[in-house]
C-alpha cells in the first residue's frame, strides 16, 4: 500500500497499523514531504513490514545522495527497504527542483548504474570509478564510506512508457506500474516493454518483480463505497491530463479524453473534469466491488502476470478501508 505523507507524525502509527493488518509492504511517496524520512520513523515502529519509496524523484537528487539514503534505510530496517525511483516530468525537475533534465531514459539508466557502482564500493571495497555521460563518481575515502551491510536494497523503477519500462527490465530489480493500468494494458504494453529491457541484460521477465499498483473502489457500506468511487473518478480525471497515460486510455477507446480534460484543466474547470470519467472507464482501470469481491477480482486481473499488487486509493487512504481485502488476499483462493 502507498501511504500519503501529509501528516508526518502519522508515520509513528500508520505503518505499525498496516503491519498489524497483515500488509507485506508499505510505500511512501514524494509529494509534500521527503519520502525517506517517514520510513526512518516507521523502521522504529515496525518489525516485519517491508518499507519502500514509490517513488522517490530520482532526478531531484544525485546518485550519491540516493545511494546514501537507501543504504542507511536498509541498515535501519534490517534489510526491509526497497528503493523505488521515478523520473517525474521536466517542468518539476527544472522549475521545482532546479535540476537538469535531458534524455530522461538514458539518464535514468545511468543513474541506477551509478547507484549500484557506489554500493559496490561500500559493500565489496572495489574502487569507485564511475564515469558516465551524466554522472561521475570517482572519489570515496574511508571517512565517507559506511561499509558493508547484510544485503543491498532492491531497486524498483516506476515507469509508464515503453522506453522507461525497458530500462527497468535492463538495470533495475523490477517495475512499479503506474495506477493507470488494466489487465489488457499490462499484457499488451507493459510486459512486452519490460521483456525487451530484460533481454538486453540476458534475463527473463520472471526474474523481475512487477509491482502492479491497482486502484481499488470498495466500501463497507454504501456511503463509503460512493466516497471511494467519486474519489477515483476525480483521480482518473487528473491522471487523464498527463500525456504519458494516454496510451492506456486509448487502448480502451478513450483516446479523445486527454484533449478534453486538458482543455477543462486550462480553463480551471476542475469540477467538470470528473464528469467525463464514466463508470465503465473506472471499472476498466480500477477493481470495483464489495470488499469480499475484491481479492478474487485482483487475482483474476493479475493471473499469469504478477503476484505482487499494491493497493491504492490515494483519496481514501484509511488503512482499515482495505483490511478485509488484505486478509482475503493472504487467504487461499
Amino acid at each position: 500500500m502507498t501511504i500519503p505523507t501529509d501528516d508526518l507524525g502519522s508515520a509513528r502509527s500508520v505503518y505499525r497499523e498496516l503491519e498489524e493488518l497483515g500488509y507485506d509492504r508499505a510505500f511512501s511517496f514524494e509529494a509534500k514531504h521527503d519520502p525517506f524520512l517517514p520510513l526512518a520513523v516507521a523502521a522504529e515502529h515496525t518489525e516485519r513490514l517491508g518499507l519502500g519509496t514509490a517513488v522517490a524523484i530520482a532526478f531531484a537528487r544525485s546518485p550519491m545522495t540516493i545511494a546514501n539514503a537507501a543504504w542507511d534505510l536498509q541498515a535501519l530496517t534490517g534489510g526491509r527497504f526497497t528503493l523505488g525511483l521515478g523520473s517525474q516530468i521536466r517542468p518539476h525537475i527544472e522549475q521545482r527542483f532546479s535540476m537538469p533534465w535531458s534524455r530522461p531514459v538514458d539518464r535514468m539508466r545511468e543513474l541506477i548504474l551509478a547507484v549500484r557502482s557506489i554500493w559496490s564500493a561500500w559493500q565489496d571495497g572495489t574502487p569507485l570509478d564511475f564515469d558516465g555521460d551524466f554522472y561521475t563518481h570517482t572519489r570515496m575515502v574511508p571517512a565517507f564510506d559506511p561499509g558493508p551491510i547484510n544485503a543491498r536494497p532492491a531497486i524498483l523503477l516506476g515507469g509508464v512508457g515503453p522506453a522507461m519500462t525497458a530500462v527497468a527490465g535492463e538495470v533495475a530489480d523490477g517495475l512499479i506500474v503506474h495506477p493507470v493500468n488494466s489487465r489488457r494494458s499490462l499484457q499488451e504494453l507493459t510486459v512486452p516493454a519490460l521483456a525487451t529491457g530484460a533481454a538486453r541484460a540476458g534475463r527473463g521477465v520472471d526474474e523481475l518483480e512487477l509491482v502492479c499498483v491497482t486502484i481499488v473502489v470498495t466500501g463497507r457500506d454504501e456511503e463509503e463505497f460512493n466516497r471511494s468511487l467519486e474519489a477515483v473518478r476525480t483521480q482518473l480525471a487528473f491522471y487523464g491530463t498527463t500525456p504519458a497515460y494516454q496510451p492506456v486510455f486509448a487502448l480502451h477507446g478513450y483516446g479523445d479524453l486527454h484533449d478534453e480534460l486538458r482543455r477543462l484543466a486550462r480553463d480551471g474547470r476542475w469540477d467538470d473534469m470528473g464528469r467525463l470519467i464514466d463508470d465503465d472507464l473506472i471499472r476498466t482501470i480500477a477493481v470495483v466491488g464489495e470488499p469480499h469481491r475484491i481479492a478474487p477480482a485482483i487475482r483474476a486481473r493479475l493471473d499469469g502476470i504478477s503476484e505482487s499488487v499494491s493497493l491504492v486509493n490515494n483519496r481514501a487512504p484509511d488503512p482499515q478501508h482495505l483490511a478485509e481485502v488484505v486478509a482475503d488476499l493472504h487467504a487461499e483462493p
